[in-house]
């Protein structure tokens, strides 16, 4: 069984360019982090604006079900004042005696 070298892998992310002596490995490497930082701000963005497009959805359908249960109240409400003004009536009507 014959061990084979590892083979470097060019890892994403931000490098240390400082550390490069010619101008050109240096200009390679800054072109990689800026490569390496507009790609990750892209996925960023778009992951972003998925969670606020979401947020929105919920947003109005809490606002429909609000809406609904406000309807519901007035409603309940509505169905409930006819039932307390015959109580008020017929309390009222004794005093006049």
């Amino acid at each position: 069984m014959m061990a084979h070298p590892a083979v470097a892998q060019d890892v994403p992310g931000i490098e240390i360019c400082t550390a490069e002596k010619s101008m050109e490995r240096r200009t390679g490497c800054l072109q990689s982090n800026i490569n390496f930082l507009k790609a990750n701000l892209t996925k960023l963005a778009l992951d972003s604006q998925q969670r606020l497009d979401a947020a929105n959805r919920q947003i109005e359908a809490l606002k429909a079900t609000v809406a609904g249960l406000q309807k519901t109240v007035e409603q309940l409400q509505a169905a409930k004042a006819p039932a307390g003004d015959a109580k008020d009536a017929s309390k009222a009507a004794p005093a006049a005696k």
